[in-house]
């Protein structure tokens, strides 16, 4: 058993918040958020008042925030958690930010003798509630052996991509790909719906096809394809557009910085952007088939 703390009970650190709670781990949890406080409570958890008091005698602080500046906020800041985690202590994000945020939180928890891994996820909501998170872990392999006991209680598979920000890298580029890939996917199925192709028939033929990817296979933007995909449940629950959006942004912003050519991930970008600007940005991104078919959007989550 550990102690360990947690920052960011959203859609994704909430479930993952559960299941090591559920392995008999002592977590501390903190969110801005009462509500969600609660369910960390009703789940197990001790709720501190502020990050510093969720780092305070922990062994490890995981953190599941939305942006870059949150997670600097939230470690770097007065009340962050280097201020008060012991030396020697580890410091997993998880969340979704730029590789030279992910490499300057690295540079603080040096200069403080934490040992810092950056490792965003990939699985979504689903993949968080069931405990098959992947994890794309930047850092010394020596603090992601440390770590990965704490990892695969919330996931299925743990990669070490390389230093310090190469598990941001990681992430960067899956969701450029997931991004890019459902639009196609979503283009897809809209033109053989037109041609009179049933989509369930789609699906079977092009999954053992030269056109099979995650996106037709495990995750179709088609209602009633599969059950438990947010499709299926009026593009709720799942990764929002909002989010996707962001992270391709991530994208641009690191192209722009190694001088990389991003012709279909930007115009992504400028497509999610049209489709959270026009207010279904909560919804799940694969909801982005409704606008490529021209059809009304379903109501986005409160």
């Amino acid at each position: 058993m550990a102690r360990i703390g947690f920052i960011g009970l959203g859609r994704m650190g909430l479930p993952m918040l559960r299941h090591l709670v559920e392995a008999g781990h002592a977590v501390r949890a903190f969110d801005i958020s009462e509500a969600a406080c609660e369910e960390a409570r009703e789940a197990g958890a001790e709720v501190s008042a502020t990050c510093a008091e969720v780092a305070a005698e922990a062994e490890g602080v995981i953190s599941m925030v939305p942006t870059g500046r949150h997670v600097l906020e939230v470690h770097t800041g007065p009340e962050g958690t280097l201020a008060r985690l012991p030396a020697g202590a580890l410091l997993i994000d998880c969340s979704t930010i730029a590789v030279a945020e992910a490499r300057a939180l690295h540079e603080a928890g040096r200069s403080r003798g934490i040992a810092v891994l950056d490792a965003p996820v990939s699985g979504g909501v689903m993949g968080a509630q069931a405990g098959t998170l992947t994890f794309m872990v930047g850092g010394e392999q020596a603090d992601l052996d440390r770590a990965r006991p704490i990892l695969e209680t919330m996931g299925r598979n743990v990669f070490h991509a390389g230093p310090a920000g190469n598990g941001q890298a990681a992430k960067v580029c899956n969701n450029l790909l997931a991004g890019i890939s459902m639009i196609a996917v979503s283009e897809a199925y809209t033109l053989g719906k037109r041609l009179g192709l049933d989509p369930a028939t789609m699906r079977d033929i092009v999954s053992t096809s030269t056109g099979s990817c995650h996106a037709l296979v495990s995750y179709p933007p088609v209602p009633g394809l599969l059950p438990n995909v947010p499709s299926s449940r009026e593009y709720r629950n799942g990764f929002a557009a909002d989010l996707m959006l962001k992270d391709l942004r991530l994208a641009e912003r690191a192209a722009m910085e190694t001088g990389s050519s991003l012709p279909l991930g930007t115009l992504a970008a400028a497509l999610y952007g049209l489709f959270c600007g026009g207010g279904s940005g909560n919804l799940d991104y694969s909801g982005v088939i409704r606008m490529i078919e021209g059809a009304p959007s379903p109501a986005a989550n409160p």
